[in-house]
């Protein structure tokens, strides 16, 4: 399903929505994007853990009846990494199943049929009351990034191997945490340096290899063999996809 907005620029609320209705993904991606929002329509929920790296959406649009897996299923997995809002869209009048996604953590919930302005005003209320300062909660932040037997908790400023806990320092922390948010996509040396210089002004591009070094080190990760971090020549880093290892 195609990306649009009219302004395309990520200073826009991106929304993700996950929608196996064709026409109603279509006419909500087109609807939304009239109103300032960057907006990504995917069909299915494989579809939609591809584009939560790439596209980095701060607000998903669940529908509960999905092809794979149903809608609660998919926010039961979602919610063991991160705290993204999402508002479920359900044609079931059922209220035990709005009240089974408002527990699993939904942050609001919409019953088909609706009008697609009432959407957009429930998009705005949640990002509100998650920063009511206006600036909406990314989602490459959540309070716990996992990969395999690798967590890394993001308030706690931890990284976890098989349950053991590793000596980061702050550089080290946050290209992991640079890594681990854009899993499965190639990050340059400058894009990870532009995470990172901000806390530490002393860090160039041609440290970020010595860095990444040490970290491998520490994950007891081989770089002719990786199974976390691939060094993509002429391009930067990936880090790898638990799918992938």
């Amino acid at each position: 399903m195609k990306n649009s907005s009219n302004h395309g620029t990520a200073t826009y609320p991106r929304v993700l929505v996950v929608d196996d209705d064709p026409k109603l993904n279509r006419l909500l991606v087109n609807f939304m994007s009239q109103y300032g929002f960057e907006v990504h329509g995917v069909l299915a929920p494989s579809e939609a853990w591809i584009q939560l790296p790439k596209f980095q959406p701060q607000i998903i649009i669940l529908d509960y009846m999905l092809p794979e897996t149903n809608g609660f299923e998919f926010l039961r997995k979602l919610r063991k990494t991160s705290e993204l809002p999402v508002i479920m869209l359900t044609a079931r009048g059922d209220p035990n199943d709005r009240i089974a996604g408002l527990e699993l953590g939904a942050d609001d919930y919409l019953s088909k049929p609706f009008e697609p302005r009432e959407l957009v005003a429930r998009i705005q209320a949640v990002l509100r009351r998650i920063n009511p300062c206006g600036e909406p909660r990314a989602a490459d932040s959540p309070a716990c990034i996992r990969s395999g037997d690798l967590e890394l908790f993001v308030k706690r400023r931890e990284v976890c191997l098989c349950g053991e806990n590793l000596e980061f320092s702050s550089s080290e922390f946050e290209i992991l945490k640079d890594l681990m948010v854009h899993s499965g996509v190639i990050r340059t040396r400058d894009q990870i340096l532009d995470q990172v210089k901000g806390m530490n002004a002393d860090m160039f591009t041609r440290t970020i290899d010595v860095t990444l070094s040490r970290i491998r080190q520490k994950l007891g990760d081989d770089p002719k063999h990786p199974v976390f971090i691939r060094t993509i020549y002429g391009g930067g880093y990936l880090f790898i996809p638990p799918v992938e290892r």
